[in-house]
């Protein structure tokens, strides 16, 4: 490929976790290598406008979190006329439209992360980083991601869940269904919400209704889930020639949060204290190192991913509680912070996940299309069930 790797940064999005975008995209604009690659920052607003970004006024900025410049063209994804992807200008005025090589979707939550920005990337056939379609899909609902994982005998606390329609038509039976089982407390948790948008710590029954209400308003399926006397424990993995897993790291919430909340996490500096590495024996450090790349591989995930685990304090056992296919890459994001702490800078980490996505997209171009075989040759099949020999 001659000359720089053009990288379009995608950042924004229509999701609740907007604001954590332009935090996390900040990050991958300043590390980003500018010798190897041509960075086109594009942002989607809150409207569901594409933009594109003039990328010396956003350096010149110097801002923790990027901005959506006020003047920056509109723009659109779609394949250009040599079958590349390419962003094509809707502005009056704007430039000729511009081929690319990859996308980086520095975007979190709905809309975002959840396999819909990734089908459209696959339409524009465009090179882009992270999971695909399916694993997008999977791991942002936590329900399923759950439920496969369990299949693949990973451990999960006890849930139910509730949709939206049914909890409408009767309220009584659904919260009926909820409790079945359970002791308290138990967590309120949307199934497709990431940052912990939504998730209510229930410590009395009565609080569970009003906690439920405020879940369904970002989703229409809801865990309760089981509250556990329990460690957080994260781990990065890095798909390469073989699964990489960091080292852990462990998140204590500060005694005045509840638990590790959108609050703890984005808008109070002291919410949590992080342990990196996480205070495990070896023991448990490779036995959670090996469920992490366990459920990244049972969800089909590829490039990378955060996979997040309680340590019940009681039994000592490991149970996966969700995973984050595009996760946080703020300055003080886990993610990157583990791989740093195992030996991959993010600036390396950066470029490694470029070069994951340039060649899943080659492998995948590789592939044989039903619709582009021009000497398809069908066998007729006669009443008998046997073939006649004959092709058409």
């Amino acid at each position: 490929m001659a000359g720089k790797i053009r990288v379009v940064v995608l950042y924004g999005g229509r999701s609740g976790e907007h604001d954590v975008s332009l935090k996390s995209a900040a990050s991958v604009l300043h590390h980003l290598d500018r010798t190897r690659f041509e960075v086109i920052p594009v942002s989607i607003d809150k409207t569901g406008r594409w933009q594109w970004n003039d990328l010396h006024a956003l350096d010149q900025a110097h801002a923790a979190s990027l901005p959506i410049l006020p003047d920056a063209p509109e723009m659109r994804l779609a394949r250009g006329p040599d079958g590349r992807g390419a962003l094509m200008p809707i502005t009056q005025g704007a430039a000729a439209p511009i081929e690319i090589d990859v996308v980086f979707p520095v975007m979190h939550g709905p809309l975002c992360e959840d396999g819909t920005v990734q089908g459209l990337l696959e339409l524009a056939e465009v090179a882009y980083v992270g999971s695909g379609v399916l694993a997008s899909a999977i791991s942002m609902d936590k329900d399923v991601a759950k439920r496969l994982a369990e299949f693949a005998g990973i451990p999960v606390a006890p849930y139910h869940v509730l949709t939206r329609k049914a909890f409408i038509q009767d309220r009584t039976s659904s919260l009926a269904k909820a409790v079945e089982g359970l002791s308290l407390p138990v967590f309120v948790k949307p199934c497709n919400m990431g940052s912990s948008v939504g998730i209510h710590k229930v410590k009395t029954w009565d609080a569970l209704g009003t906690a439920l209400d405020d879940a369904f308003r970002y989703d229409v399926k809801v865990l309760v889930e089981q509250g556990i006397d329990a460690r957080e424990i994260e781990v990065a993995v890095l798909e390469g020639e073989t699964l990489f897993s960091s080292v852990a790291s462990e998140l204590n919430p500060n005694a005045h949060h509840e638990f590790y909340s959108y609050e703890a996490k984005y808008l109070d500096p002291d919410g949590a204290r992080v342990d990196l590495p996480a205070r495990l024996d070896a023991a448990q450090m490779e036995r959670v190192r090996s469920l992490a790349t366990e459920v990244f591989a049972a969800l089909e995930c590829t490039g990378f991913a955060r996979v997040d685990f309680f340590l019940d304090r009681q039994t000592g056992k490991f149970c996966f509680n969700e995973i984050n296919t595009l996760p946080g890459f703020t300055s003080i994001s886990m993610y990157p912070k583990m791989m740093e702490a195992s030996g991959v800078p993010y600036g390396e980490l950066l470029t490694r996940l470029v070069d994951l996505a340039l060649d899943r997209h080659r492998q995948r171009q590789s592939l044989e299309r039903g619709y582009a075989s021009q000497s398809c040759c069908v066998t007729r099949i006669n009443a008998s069930g046997a073939g006649d020999g004959r092709t058409s």
